[in-house]
């Protein structure tokens, strides 16, 4: 079948249907997703997302995003995501998202690698809970058609110009049949999510298996930093096969600890999450397990029941609870710093290409991205780019 829409965009994370939501209602857009509509990486984004508190944040929160990056990362995207974040929160609380308060004023929280509290969150579900608000609104557009359990093939290209993608649609009654889909667009945006998938531990779906990366690779458009993978220090450790459940930083953020088979604590939990990550390595090999214990024993009941309720029900369920007893963590997958190099604008090595979020690199993370930064930097660049398509009109070059 053949499809023609002004623009396509591959995924229905936050970077998707932001971009969707950035465009004049005038324009048709076409969106696919691989799995259902609520199977995105940002609908299990536990923590919350970053916000420049005010003028006096600004050096430290570029200085924390900086020095979790190595230094590695490019300043002029990390301007961009700061400066930008307020106008985002304003847009996001417009359309409906519901951030935890106090005394009628933002509640901020902090977590790892950062200097001090910064971090708007809606209990440990704040993915889910600006996700799925982004998502009611876009269904609600009549310019956007959205095709589930479909997934992209191969890029439409003609003369080195994008022009859209071809994609597979599976029937959702079982049968396993499917329908090859032609879709053409003046201008495709790539946020197809991260790689996780390609890994036995990782907290994110299967599905994610870093699709774009390989048509980028395919068609010789420029890559990045493809070994800048970021594992996440605390997954609830299960010998079950399938997705690792997360254990949000923010709850070593608001004082849970870390230790060892006797009990006892073996390093900073506030340190970037790179170091904690080999701090618990080490920690295993010396002692000879497969886990290290988190505590949470700092944090009062009333807190982690009111703050933490999904991660308080999950370990309930697993037998573990939180409240009590320690739980057994341990570091897997969790983030992917590198992907397809772009602009600041979003814009990638081939005209009319576009990529957003986790399988786009512009450079914000680094060697190692800063914890709730990666929400804010979906949305930041996700407006870019639609801002971009929109101001370039139809021109190549």
């Amino acid at each position: 079948m053949r499809i023609k829409a002004d623009v396509v965009i591959v995924g229905t994370g936050v970077g998707g249907l932001f971009g969707a939501l950035s465009f004049p209602r005038e324009k048709k857009i076409v969106m696919i997703t691989k799995s259902d509509l609520e199977s995105s990486d940002s609908f299990l984004a536990q923590g919350g997302i970053c916000m420049l508190r005010d003028e006096d944040d600004y050096d430290s929160y570029f200085e924390d995003t900086m020095r979790a990056g190595h230094y590695e990362n490019r300043k002029e995207s990390v301007d961009i995501m700061i400066r930008s974040s307020q106008e985002i929160i304003r847009q996001l609380v417009g359309y409906g998202v519901d951030f935890e308060k106090k005394d009628g004023d933002f509640a901020f929280t902090r977590e790892g690698a950062h200097s001090r509290p910064r971090i708007l969150f809606h209990e440990d579900v704040t993915g889910k809970e600006i996700t799925s608000k982004l998502l009611e609104q876009v269904k609600a557009l009549k310019n956007v058609t959205l095709y589930e359990y479909t997934t992209m093939t191969d890029l439409l290209i003609d003369d080195g110009i994008c022009k859209g993608i071809k994609a597979v649609r599976r029937n959702e009654d079982g049968s396993g049949e499917t329908e090859e889909l032609e879709i053409y667009g003046e201008n495709t945006i790539l946020a197809s999510g991260g790689i996780g998938g390609l890994y036995r531990h990782s907290t994110n779906f299967p599905h994610l298996t870093g699709d774009a990366i390989e048509l980028a690779k395919k068609y010789g458009i420029r890559l990045e930093h493809l070994d800048y993978v970021q594992i996440h220090p605390t997954t609830l450790y299960s010998t079950k096969p399938g997705r690792r459940f997360l254990i949000s930083e923010s709850v070593r953020g608001e004082g849970a600890v870390l230790y060892n088979k006797n009990m006892e604590r073996f390093v900073d939990e506030l340190l970037p999450r790179d170091v904690v990550t080999k701090a618990i390595h080490e920690q295993m090999e010396k002692d000879g397990t497969d886990f290290v214990w988190l505590s949470m024993e700092h944090i009062e009941k009333e807190t982690i029941l009111r703050h933490f309720p999904n991660i308080y029900r999950h370990c309930l369920e697993e037998g573990y609870d939180v409240t009590k007893e320690c739980i057994p963590v341990v570091p897997a997958q969790h983030y992917f710093m590198g992907g397809i190099w772009v602009d600041s604008n979003s814009r990638t090595s081939m005209p009319h290409l576009y990529a957003v979020g986790e399988t786009s690199c512009n450079g914000v993370h680094g060697a190692n991205r800063l914890a709730s930064n990666s929400l804010l930097e979906s949305l930041v660049f996700a407006k870019r780019a639609a801002d971009e398509i929109e101001k370039r009109g139809g021109r190549d070059e």
